[in-house]
């Protein structure tokens, strides 16, 4: 058994995984069993007692045993499945709302059950919707667990009980074979006092006993800290390669445009600030070289991160070469494109728009144009990187609002965009600041440049946060901005996602207002309605012609009013604080003091109070992403469904980040000294998800 290769075992090997279970399994991105010993527990709950039913408390994680008293089916909204579970200390219901004809016969009247699950207050008292359970045979004496219980991420079909028995049997092959080939060298191990790989994988899957139920996150368990360092290690390295492999291509070398980037500069109104300055001489740099550009440009709302793309933009005209410039919402997009326009054609310079939305008749006339190199700047939502879209010459993509497009999305432009062999410059802008401990994970194929200060004349956004309660008093101070020449915007936040509910929440909010406030014009936005007539909206509210805004989110990035000083958000609790943060930015752009009321909802969890008072007490957006990472974890300040890379298994930037000098100095180290070891580890970690790379 020695010679065991857990790489090389494939997962039908196992008892119980035939054909069917290994295809659910290749669906998690497992294939052998060594796959399945690096599918982590997300966390572990305590099966090893049975609480009383009369102990059992609302919100907290319960296993109880009892005998099923009686088994109907309830009409109501929803059709659902309800048992009354009895014990001696007392009753508790269990409700499903999916169930078989087979289940509910398996609960009927009488049978004994363990369930698992979380009490919630129902109509009848306690109630536990779709506990995990288990019917017990009777007469036989079931064993709780005695060890605490791993609970996997898992997929449609595969069962926490299914996935628990075949990890265990991979434990019990661990033991018989070879150890794990540990791919970081052991200098390096016992150089940063690494723990051994062997031992960390079976400390995550088998925590010991007197563990801590946080034990997959604790700072004590040197399981989790060894393999969060090996994970955040393969990511670098990954984001590395792609770097060193983007480098390796040929782009364009920018020299000229110092006439044109001076008459685009003699037409404002305004002059650059330093830190504009500072970051397009950064960017002037990389366009003047053969290599590919990669930059991320930050700045905090406000700050003048536009203006620095067009002058990028400028060097890029003056060769001969095309622009791109993609923006995650048709809003933003549509503000740049006017922008753009605005700027660049009193220089003799063509702009176009794409959207998914635009006419088939205009999208083949610019797309025509494109191909002809006719239309020199092309602005537009992701539209602009579809398969039948070829430029000319493009030489240089701008990407704003980064966060909002996945890492696969921004890394896949490098052939789609590639012409004559040469690859475009990237410039990438946000203005959700990045904590420095995200931008060496997330952006470490990206320098970064930041613009720091904003422009002259700006004064900060007082802010207040005001109880629901006090409603009518916001309404007549709306009342007093806009009877004073000034306009506001109201903004609905609902936690559903859903697209409908938002526009519902904004329709039913304005038609509030209007009978509140007759003498207001009142406009709405929200995101299901049509792009023109979103577009009409925006123009009347920029032109003055409505005096209050009632939007839902889509206001969030990149809307640039004046006149606008007040504005209203609902239930901000539901928000993170970057976005707030966003939302906020959309008023102090002119000169008179701005205000923004946060309308929150009594009462508050301490989680919520904590991150209301962050933004009462600073407009620094690189302090607030500080603390929004802080609070919330790098999954929802990313958007983790979105950045494709950052969707880690062990590690957690938040927790980890005293981790990332040693990670970088050990991914340097690796690239010089063992190369042999990069794409192993990268692959064990990274796996399909390395393909990105090769798009």
């Amino acid at each position: 058994m020695a010679s065991l290769k857990l790489d090389a075992l494939p997962l039908t090997y196992l008892k119980g995984v035939g054909p069917a279970i290994a295809k659910k399994f290749k669906q998690l991105g497992i294939s052998s069993v060594e796959d399945l010993l690096f599918h982590l527990p997300l966390r572990y709950e305590d099966r090893t007692k049975i609480t009383p039913i009369h102990q059992a408390r609302m919100g907290q994680l319960v296993q109880l045993e009892g005998e099923i008293g009686s088994s109907s089916i309830q009409f109501g909204r929803r059709r659902s499945l309800q048992c009354v579970l009895v014990d001696k200390t007392g009753i508790i219901h269990l409700r499903f709302f999916h169930f078989s004809a087979a289940q509910k016969n398996s609960l009927a009247e009488g049978t004994r059950i363990r369930c698992y699950g979380e009490p919630r207050r129902g109509r009848s008292g306690l109630e536990i919707y779709h506990p995990e359970y288990r019917v017990l045979q009777p007469g036989q004496e079931e064993p709780v667990a005695d060890t605490f219980t791993a609970i996997y991420p898992t997929t449609e079909g595969l069962q926490q009980g299914r996935l628990r028995n075949v990890v265990n049997q991979a434990l019990q092959l661990l033991d018989k074979a070879d150890d794990l080939q540990d791919f970081v060298p052991a200098q390096l191990i016992e150089q940063f006092q690494l723990a051994g790989l062997t031992e960390s994988i079976k400390l995550i899957h088998r925590p010991p006993l007197d563990a801590p139920l946080e034990w997959m996150n604790s700072d004590t368990n040197p399981g989790a800290q060894r393999l969060a360092f090996e994970e955040l290690l393969a990511h670098r390295l990954c984001m590395r390669q792609f770097k060193s492999l983007y480098a390796q291509n040929n782009a364009p070398a920018f020299k000229q445009g110092a006439e044109l980037t001076q008459s685009f500069r003699n037409n404002l109104p305004f002059q650059l600030t330093a830190g504009q300055d500072q970051a397009f001489a950064e960017i002037e740099a990389d366009l003047g070289r053969e290599t590919p550009m990669l930059r991320l440009l930050q700045g905090d709302v406000g700050s003048g991160k536009t203006v620095v793309s067009a002058l990028s933009a400028l060097k890029c005209l003056a060769s001969g070469y095309q622009v791109a410039l993609m923006a995650p919402t048709e809003i933003l997009a549509e503000q740049h494109y006017d922008n753009f326009r605005a700027w660049f054609e009193p220089l003799g310079i063509a702009v176009e728009w794409l959207s998914g939305k635009t006419k088939v008749a205009q999208r083949k006339q610019v797309l025509t144009s494109l191909e002809n190199g006719d239309c020199q700047v092309l602005v537009g939502t992701h539209a602009l990187f579809q398969d039948n879209v070829n430029y000319r010459a493009l030489g240089l993509v701008i990407i704003d609002e980064q966060h909002r497009f996945g890492v696969h999305q921004r890394l896949s432009l490098r052939d789609k965009a590639a012409v004559k062999n040469l690859s475009p410059h990237q410039l990438v802008m946000t203005a959700t600041p990045i904590p420095r401990t995200l931008a060496m994970s997330a952006y470490a194929d990206l320098d970064c440049s930041v613009i720091a200060e904003l422009p002259p004349g700006r004064m900060p956004v007082n802010t207040a946060l005001v109880s629901n309660t006090r409603r009518d008093e916001v309404t007549q101070r709306i009342q007093q901005a806009c009877a004073s020449g000034h306009q506001a915007y109201w903004v609905c936040t609902l936690i559903e996602e859903s697209e409908q509910l938002q526009a519902q929440a904004a329709e039913v909010t304005a038609e509030q207002l209007q009978k509140q406030l007759p003498e207001l014009r009142i406009g709405l936005i929200h995101g299901r309605m049509k792009a023109a007539d979103k577009q009409q909206v925006m123009q009347e509210f920029k032109a003055g012609n409505t005096q209050l805004l009632v939007a839902t989110t889509v206001i969030e990035v990149g809307v640039d009013v004046p006149n606008a000083s007040l504005m209203v958000i609902e239930n901000p609790e539901r928000l993170g604080l970057a976005q707030l943060h966003q939302l906020r930015g959309r008023i102090g752009r002119g000169s008179v003091q701005s205000h923004c009321i946060m309308l929150y909802q009594t009462p508050l969890s301490e989680n919520g109070k904590q991150r209301l008072a962050v933004m009462r007490e600073s407009t620094d957006g690189f302090y607030i992403a500080e603390k929004d990472l802080e609070l919330r974890g790098p999954g929802q300040v990313l958007g983790t469904q979105q950045t494709g890379l950052m969707t880690f298994r062990v590690a957690d930037i938040g927790r980890d980040s005293s981790m990332l000098d040693d990670v970088k100095r050990v991914s340097e180290k690796l690239s010089a000294d063992y190369p042999d070891a990069v794409d192993p580890l990268v692959n064990r970690w990274v796996g399909e998800r390395m393909q990105f790379v090769n798009v």
